[in-house]
């Protein structure tokens, strides 16, 4: 039987599971993340989210370094703690609302799932830092989008 110390790191990689998903498991999580960072924003503010989004980007570096190592793989599929956390990071930069959070959704999906540069790049880094910072990276990418939407009064 497997130590629960070696459960630990597979059930917040894939968060508790929902990157076993059958279909889309990272927007699943990133869909999953909507709610959570809004109850954070809501009751802390953005500087809140921010924070949390960088305290779960740490843990899941931890845990999908970890993950991937005991099953072999060095970017499973099924680790979406990064989802997370780059869902995380885009709304901190998005308005309070239906429409900010619907744009930070949209815009980190986008930059994730087409990998442009830098993205790319990112998603070349070696370790749980490496299965992290791409979605760091997209997230930065939309969060400044939505600074700039944001400033200039289109949101």
């Amino acid at each position: 039987m497997e130590q629960p110390s070696k459960r630990w790191p597979a059930y917040i990689a894939t968060l508790f599971g929902v990157g076993r998903s059958p279909y889309a498991p990272g927007t699943v999580a990133s869909l999953i993340a909507l709610p959570f960072a809004a109850i954070i924003h809501y009751y802390a503010g953005s500087f809140f989210l921010l924070l949390a989004a960088i305290l779960a980007s740490a843990v899941g570096a931890w845990a999908c370094d970890l993950y991937s190592k005991q099953i072999g793989k060095s970017d499973p599929s099924e680790c979406v703690i990064d989802e997370l956390a780059g869902q995380w990071l885009a709304c901190a930069f998005a308005p309070f609302s239906p429409v900010g959070y619907a744009l930070a959704f949209v815009l980190f999906r986008l930059f994730d799932i087409t990998k442009l540069w830098p993205i790319s790049l990112a998603e070349r880094v070696p370790g749980g830092v490496g299965v992290m910072l791409d979605d760091i990276v997209a997230a930065v990418m939309a969060g400044a989008l939505l600074a700039v939407a944001r400033h200039w009064g289109m949101i």
